[in-house]
């Protein structure tokens, strides 16, 4: 298989061609475990004998420790390399799955549950070690591949997961199921340390000067940056309210306001870090050659906000509109109508990857996010009166422009500033979870139609957000330890 970019993905001869797809796999994998649960939920509720609550806390608690686990990931990979953090990230979550597929009683279900968001963060990890393999022309079809096709491990659970467990058999089916996933990740990490290599022979893994947080090269961009960090902890805030009494109450009310009182604590901590990290060099004067804008980031994360962010909330509703929209569908079908929104990451990543590297990182990000909000806009049309093909079709369309548009958010981020690739992924990737809480609350208020109408008009808003993205251009610089400056090409 051959690529118009001049990839061909069967040369496995290629160094950068293996990295590739030992390191989707991995994500791949990731996916496998992080959504397990969901397919085998009918089998879990049985056996516990679960309420509807506490099904729905279930789902909550698998979100909320990924937006923190993205930022805490994003800085060890910089600092560690992506090879030695994927394959520990693998091998710990080996450990919670199997925990969470032997786990007696709700509370520890709950438990397990929570720490398996954790491994929603491997996300980010591929994306460091394919912007480090990859050069800049090529680099957002190989992010492309490598976020489509490991984002396909979610399907690829729910398809084959409950027929696992059925091949066991008895009441104990799914906890076979689940634990085959947790050795098959053990397995996998191991695997991967072994043959994964961080960079290409010869090249420099380029790390920050200090950790805690992301090196900014200016004071307004210092303020900028500390702005942008309040939307993650307000998810934060909601994902605990919709714990408490008020929502599926899991929580009590003094133990959701002392989480409150933690989530600001935690602000003001890594306020302080990220002012510990950037004081000395902004004190001093950034280097003209070493600057870089921090509203490059601040872009990339709104655009996938509304990218991601609206697959994960679009994703989990979808199913349900189909059943209350449309007359005489049962909820298997209805599941099988709307899988195809998913089914699409396949294809539509590495495109919008490949539209990125081809028609320009600017340009191709303006047009998908644009055709993401006339996508929901129509998607706020569909009544009982549609057809369910033009529906189904309707909602494939809209799929293609949200995940193209993950693409070549993704294709602009190992171009930022190589050696914090890492952090700025995972800046990123928590604005997709944070995006997701916001419209999935917003949905608990409103009619699915209005549901629609919000997204698209935040869409409409980060079109206009990404006309001040600049277009990557020449050369970036990094600083070896010995002092010697390397450019690496961004065009």
């Amino acid at each position: 298989m051959s690529t118009s970019s001049g990839l061909n993905l069967f040369n496995w001869r290629d160094p950068k061609i293996k990295t590739l797809h030992i390191t989707w796999f991995a994500f791949f994998l990731t996916f496998v475990v992080w959504f397990s649960h969901a397919p085998l939920l009918v089998f879990i509720k049985e056996a516990f004998d679960l309420s509807s609550q506490q099904v729905k806390a279930l789902l909550i608690l698998n979100v909320a420790l990924t937006i923190p686990a993205r930022i805490i990931i994003g800085m060890l990979v910089d600092k560690f390399g992506p090879r030695s953090i994927f394959s520990a990230l693998l091998l710990i979550s080996s450990g919670i799955c199997l925990g969470f597929a032997t786990a007696d009683s709700y509370e520890s279900l709950a438990l397990f549950r929570f720490l398996l968001g954790f491994v929603g963060a491997g996300f980010v990890i591929g994306i460091r070690m394919v912007g480090e393999w990859f050069p800049a022309r090529q680099v957002g079809l190989a992010e492309g591949i490598y976020g489509g096709w490991g984002n396909f491990g979610s399907a690829a659970g729910a398809m084959t997961l409950p027929t696992i467990a059925l091949a066991f058999g008895g009441e104990d089916g799914w906890r076979y199921a689940l634990g085959l996933t947790g050795v098959i990740a053990g397995l996998y990490g191991l695997f991967y340390y072994r043959v994964a290599r961080n960079t290409p022979k010869d090249s420099t893994y380029f790390k920050p000067k200090k950790s805690g947080g992301l090196e900014v090269t200016s004071k307004k961009d210092l303020y900028f940056y500390l702005l942008m960090n309040i939307p993650m902890y307000l998810a934060l805030a909601a994902l605990a309210y919709k714990l408490s009494p008020a929502g599926v109450q899991l929580l009590s009310s003094d133990t959701t306001y002392l989480l409150w009182g933690v989530l600001v604590l935690l602000f003001a901590v890594q306020t302080r870090q990220i002012w510990h990290v950037n004081k000395e060099h902004l004190q001093q004067g950034v280097p003209e050659l070493e600057k870089y804008q921090f509203k490059q980031v601040a872009i990339l994360n709104l655009a996938y906000f509304v990218t991601f962010g609206s697959e994960l909330a679009v994703v989990s509703m979808l199913p349900l509109f189909f059943l209350e929209t449309f007359a005489g569908l049962d909820a298997v079908q209805a599941g099988l109508l709307a899988s195809g929104f998913a089914f699409m990451n396949l294809v539509s990543r590495p495109t919008g990857g490949h539209f990125s590297d081809s028609l320009g990182r600017r340009r191709s990000l303006m047009f998908l996010i644009g055709g993401l909000a006339v996508g929901y806009l129509v998607l706020s049309q569909i009544n009982s009166g549609w057809w369910i093909s033009v529906a189904v079709l309707a909602t494939m369309a809209c799929s293609f422009f949200v995940q193209a548009g993950e693409g070549a958010v993704f294709a602009v981020v190992p171009l930022v500033k190589r050696r914090m690739t890492g952090q700025i992924a995972g800046m990123t990737g928590a604005y997709g979870n944070v995006g997701a809480v916001t419209y999935l609350t917003a949905l608990s208020f409103v009619d699915y139609s209005s549901f629609f109408l919000i997204i698209a008009a935040s869409a409409g808003l980060v079109f206009f957000a990404c006309a001040f993205l600049d277009e990557p251009r020449g050369k970036i610089a990094e600083v070896l330890p010995d002092g010697t400056v390397q450019l690496i090409s961004v065009e």
